[in-house]
């Protein structure tokens, strides 16, 4: 072990305060000067089963979970549904200790609450073998009864945490202040009295025998901790959003809570409505009345809004979606992160449909892709949507403050002032040329200006039907081929876009020259860098491209680099390969330049994993990885 990075996990049950516990010592660690990033497991019930949070710390940048961990902080389960071994489930009060003991790394330290873990559960988990066998450093502390002996048993997360500053020869300051800002009276006196117990009595009963640390390091600017619900929260409120619709489904019900909360502080207005069609359609409605608006949902919800999609997208209103993909299909692991649903939400909808999707693959992304989001769904009437995972949902990391420095957009984009509308086509009975011909509108990006509701000389209608350039149902075929060419044409004109005015939304990692590259998308991005940066100290030469651009399809940028390889690994999270599928969807012809490399047990990759099958793949070998991961040949092997 080093003093390099901690990885530390804190286990009990779903109910046990797992959650709010280590966030507040992630940002102990972060106001301590160090770099964090979280990993969230808990279980897919409503209360009760076993839970955790990672947390990794380094003075080092993290963009990723580590490799297993090296610190356990296993509190047992106080909710355990049955505490039988012969049950369904078998004995769920020992499982924060008993499953996770595979991924803790040799040398770790494990500490666990003999005030309810047993003496006879520790016995039959052989921990004291195991704990030779690895070099684990093992100390049991009564921490429940230690929090009854100050307060009530739910502060034995603060005896937990004592334990761990101590073992960890941390200072107690940061965790203090934060106790401090959180809590007040009795409890805040309580907590703190538990806190500097447990602290003393590991500094006097106990052996450092063992080499962990802290990490010690020091920023150079202010930081946040925040989750990529944060950050696509917080890019909506700045891109002018003040209207949001929609029905909680994990994980995207982060993003709704969070402007819910904001909103009424500023002149939005959050609805929680019976069903996505109604919040979907809400959305539209809002839009169409001139706020900028959003909604959004997690699979099966998400389906359901199909329909109010495709409205969006025949009456060209503006509106951004969020899909926070979970494991399916159904309702599947509907807590655990997968990248399953991106054909899903490329094409979900009625006929040959259009949208814009955005893939951000980190917490800066998210914000920035939000805010960009919504700047073309205005500019181009069209919908636009965020697709992101319960990964990037729920890990945190820390992101410089003033990175957050920008000036809003309120703007609603290609909409008509009332001056304006004088002099816009009209038809003989006065109702404005909403879906102008492009000689009428003198548009040459497929836009055709809108008006809002009660603007002198803006009347059309708005329907789902094809319709004439007034909004009048029409089946008249030269019409029709006119407005479905001008609505596809966008995307040609969104894709100009991107690649001549704004910063490329492609992250590129690694040596420029490397003949060969790493493809992936979304949230698995992190664990990509972080094995690029390993593979080229350990001697190879490697590069990695990670893609945001979903629809339209970065075509240029992604040529460039297949073109610029002899092989490259596409790297995600499902079982059917469907970002490498859009790739030969798009380029056919590099086809047999791709593999895949696929993980979905419900558990995003470690950098390891992605190490290890790229050594394969440059070895020319044919077996599979350890861990629970797949290798898909390219096409034609």
């Amino acid at each position: 072990m080093s003093d390099d990075e901690l990885i530390w996990r804190i286990a009990g049950g779903s109910g046990d305060g797992i959650d709010s516990t280590s966030q507040n010592f992630a940002k102990a660690l972060m106001r301590a000067g160090l770099h964090v990033f979280t990993h969230r497991h808990y279980p897919s019930r409503i209360r009760g089963g076993h839970t955790y949070v990672e947390i990794r710390a380094s003075a080092d940048d993290v963009q990723s979970r580590g490799d297993g961990y090296n610190f356990l902080l296993a509190l047992g389960d106080s909710f355990a549904r049955n505490p039988q071994e012969e049950a369904y489930y078998g004995n769920e009060e020992i499982k924060p200790l008993s499953e996770n003991l595979d991924d803790l790394r040799e040398g770790g330290i494990i500490v666990y609450d003999e005030g309810l873990v047993s003496e006879e559960d520790v016995a039959d988990l052989e921990l004291e073998k195991r704990a030779e066998e690895n070099d684990w450093h093992v100390f049991p502390m009564d921490l429940r009864g230690l929090a009854k002996e100050h307060g009530r048993e739910v502060m034995r997360n603060t005896a937990g945490v004592g334990v761990t500053a101590a073992l960890l020869d941390m200072d107690l300051e940061h965790i203090e202040d934060l106790m401090s800002d959180a809590m007040g009276g009795d409890v805040l006196e309580s907590n703190l009295e538990i806190l500097h117990e447990a602290y003393e009595i590991v500094n006097e009963e106990y052996d450092f025998e063992h080499d962990l640390r802290a990490p010690t390091g020091e920023h150079e600017t202010e930081q946040a901790l925040l989750s990529g619900s944060n950050a696509i929260a917080y890019g909506s409120i700045d891109a002018g959003c003040r209207f949001i619709a929609g029905y909680p489904m994990t994980p995207w019900t982060d993003v709704f809570t969070i402007l819910s909360q904001n909103f009424p502080d500023m002149g939005g207005i959050a609805e929680q409505v019976e069903d996505e069609i109604a919040a979907a359609a809400l959305a539209v409605g809002a839009s169409h009345a001139g706020a900028k608006a959003m909604s959004g949902s997690s699979g099966g919800g998400f389906a359901l809004m199909s329909e109010p999609l495709g409205l969006a997208e025949m009456t060209e209103t503006p509106i951004v979606l969020l899909e926070s993909m979970r494991a399916g299909p159904s309702t599947g692991m509907p807590t655990k992160p997968e990248q399953g649903d991106l054909e899903f939400v490329l094409y979900t909808s009625q006929g040959d449909s259009s949208r814009v999707v955005f893939a951000p693959g980190t917490i800066e992304e998210c914000y920035e892709q939000t805010r960009l989001a919504f700047h073309i769904a205005y500019e181009y009437q069209i919908p636009a949507i965020i697709i992101y995972d319960q990964k990037l949902s729920g890990e945190n990391t820390n992101v410089p403050v003033e990175f957050f420095d920008r000036e809003p957009n309120p703007d609603l984009g290609s909409t008509l002032t009332e001056d304006e509308l004088k002099e816009a086509a009209h038809d003989a009975s006065g109702k404005f040329h909403r879906f102008a011909y492009e000689h009428e509108s003198g548009a040459e990006n497929g836009v055709s200006p809108r008006s809002l509701p009660g603007q002198k000389g803006g009347r059309y209608l708005a329907t789902g039907n094809e319709h004439s350039p007034v909004g009048h149902i029409s089946e008249d075929p030269d019409n029709r081929v006119y407005q479905m060419s001008r609505r596809v044409e966008k995307l040609d004109h969104i894709r100009e876009e991107l690649d001549e005015e704004h910063d490329s939304n492609q992250t590129y990692y690694g040596d420029e020259d490397a003949d060969f590259g790493i493809i992936t998308w979304g949230s698995s991005q992190g664990a990509v860098a972080e094995a690029v940066s390993r593979l080229n100290d350990n001697g190879q030469s490697v590069k990695a491209i990670g893609v945001s651009d979903m629809m339209p399809f970065p075509e240029t940028e992604m040529v460039e680099f297949l073109e610029s390889v002899d092989e490259a690994m596409v790297v995600e999270m499902n079982a059917t390969a469907q970002f490498r599928g859009l790739i030969q969807k798009e380029l056919g012809r590099y086809g047999e330049k791709m593999t895949s490399l696929l993980k979905y047990n419900g558990n995003p990759f470690e950098p390891a994993e992605v190490v290890e099958s790229a050594e394969i793949n440059l070895d020319g070998g044919d077996e599979e990885p350890s861990a629970q991961v797949h290798i898909e040949p390219a096409a034609g092997d």
